[in-house]
């Protein structure tokens, strides 16, 4: 109950919404307005914060009209990555205010909501704006900014490289030759991988071994139940079964492995990870990888190479060309 400045008497206040049309910066608006109403006088009023919320609500439209981002989308942006406006506003060398106006009554010029925009879409540039300004932050808001802007960074580098994967895989999605009539699913070959690494029956896996392992899964299941694991597509290297894009799959943010210098070249040895869920793999397809693990996964990176290349799949598919499942017929694998 308040005092209604219609009929100034004290009821309840029903809140009705308003389609509104105006005109802001010569451009012709509508938007919906909120205002009390009052039955006895039939009359309608606004009170400060619906005065507020309304005017916030045509420069939103404007903004709409014109193709601007709206105060809302501007404070979505920041949220993302958990910055105050103030400090949002350093890192891009505003004013300390601006953003804020920008999230409530004033419209951004075009040239800030360029940057904005780029702000949304690039988080790697987000980390070089973060990075310039370290000094200017406290240490706890540098951290915390920094694990959101890297959290973005490598969900859209996933995006794109599994964009770029799929892409290389698009001639094999019709041919269960080369896929093992499975559809490729990333999310399965990360848990693959990640399986492999955390087995403690796995020694030394290093990338020529873990190709071979994941070529023995794949063919193994095709083997017995007629389709492969993960859908991946492998060409004859002279090292043996390679997936089709290995280097991009391996760069996938929930592949781990670290460099090391051997004496000749760098190896990549894949690490275990702290993930030990599987949710992309069955139960079927895990005893699978387990019968794997117990007959190759001690074995060195020679030792499995000597045995990939006595395959029928290895020996009866030209250099490079892709190897047809209908080898895994006559695996050495049981």
């Amino acid at each position: 109950m308040k005092r209604c400045p219609c009929c100034m008497e004290e009821h309840e206040m029903q809140t009705i919404t308003v389609i509104e049309n105006n005109v802001f910066k010569k451009v012709p608006v509508e938007y919906n307005a909120e205002y009390f109403y009052c039955s006895g006088t039939d009359e309608t009023y606004a009170d400060e914060q619906q005065i507020s919320a309304n005017d916030i609500a045509m420069k939103n439209a404007y903004r709409e009209k014109t193709g601007l981002l709206t105060s809302q989308q501007i404070s979505t942006i920041r949220a993302r990555y958990g910055i105050s406006q103030s400090d949002l506003c350093l890192l891009l060398g505003w004013g300390r205010k601006t953003i804020t106006r920008y999230e409530s009554h004033q419209v951004q010029d075009i040239a800030h909501d360029t940057i904005l925009r780029k702000l949304a879409a690039d988080p790697e540039w987000f980390l070089q704006l973060l990075k310039a300004e370290k000094k200017s932050l406290s240490p706890a808001s540098y951290e915390k900014y920094f694990e959101a802007g890297t959290s973005l960074f490598e969900q859209d580098h996933d995006r794109y490289l599994k964009s770029a994967i799929m892409a290389s895989y698009a001639r094999f999605l019709h041919n269960p030759e080369a896929n093992g009539g499975r559809e490729l699913s990333l999310d399965v070959v990360a848990d693959m991988i990640r399986y492999f690494a955390n087995s403690a029956q796995v020694t030394s896996l290093y990338l020529v071994k873990l190709m071979k392992l994941l070529w023995y899964g794949d063919a193994l299941s095709y083997k017995r139940r007629g389709h492969a694991i993960s859908g991946m597509t492998y060409r004859a290297l002279p090292m043996g079964a390679v997936p089709v894009a290995y280097e991009s799959i391996i760069d996938l943010s929930t592949i781990h492995y670290e460099e090391v210098e051997m004496g000749d070249g760098t190896g990549y040895r894949f690490l275990p990870s702290e993930d030990t869920k599987y949710t992309h793999l069955a139960i079927e397809d895990m005893e699978i990888l387990d019968a794997v693990i117990q007959r190759f996964g001690k074995l060195s990176k020679n030792e499995i190479v000597e045995m990939m290349h006595n395959e029928d799949a290895y020996t009866e598919t030209a250099p490079h060309d892709i190897i047809q499942f209908k080898y895994a017929k006559t695996l050495s694998v049981a």
